[in-house]
């Protein structure tokens, strides 16, 4: 699954890094709009909010397929705990 960024005013690494922003760190779209002008580029943070909504579904469906199951099973261990003076 291939992420198009046709038809786009900016680079995909500039959305892709505001989206990162956006779903790792608890900012917000107007502080990530701060973040990118420190950085030269001018964009609203409207223009985020739709860039978070187009491509986190997709981001989150090529992750999902990359992603390695844990294991099979989970086994828990005995676990021993003194409770008034007696285990």
């Amino acid at each position: 699954m291939a992420l198009s960024f046709a038809n786009k005013q900016f680079p995909s690494a500039t959305i892709l890094m505001a989206i990162r922003w956006y779903l790792a760190y608890k900012l917000s779209y107007r502080e990530i709009e701060e973040l990118l002008a420190e950085r030269g580029v001018q964009v609203d943070h409207a223009t985020i909010h739709r860039w978070v909504l187009e491509y986190a579904p997709q981001l989150e469906a090529a992750f999902r397929q990359r992603k390695q199951p844990v294991s099979s099973s989970w086994k828990m261990d005995e676990t021993y705990i003194k409770a008034k003076g007696e285990w």
